[in-house]
């Protein structure tokens, strides 16, 4: 998938590739995929939280209302289960 400036992600499954240092920068040396772990909604705003498979680097990134929200769903389903609710 190519970014539009807001999202780097697939649209369907979610994943992303670590690329960047900072957002947009494509200096990241590391490559590997970037797994959806957990969500935030902040504001009426939703955001993906990633952690790297290769690195271990995490971040975050907005969703976008062409993300597959099934996925969506299901990633907030482990989101409060981890924090135990």
């Amino acid at each position: 998938m190519i970014g539009d400036g807001y999202t780097d992600h697939c649209p369907e499954c979610l994943w992303s590739r670590h690329v960047d240092v900072y957002p947009g920068d494509r200096k990241a040396g590391c490559g590997e995929m970037m797994e959806p772990v957990s969500m935030e909604m902040k504001k009426g705003k939703t955001s993906i939280f990633y952690r790297c498979t290769g690195c271990g680097k995490q971040g975050k990134v907005r969703s976008d209302p062409r993300d597959n929200q099934d996925k969506i769903l299901e990633i907030s389903r482990n989101t409060f289960k981890e924090n135990g609710k």
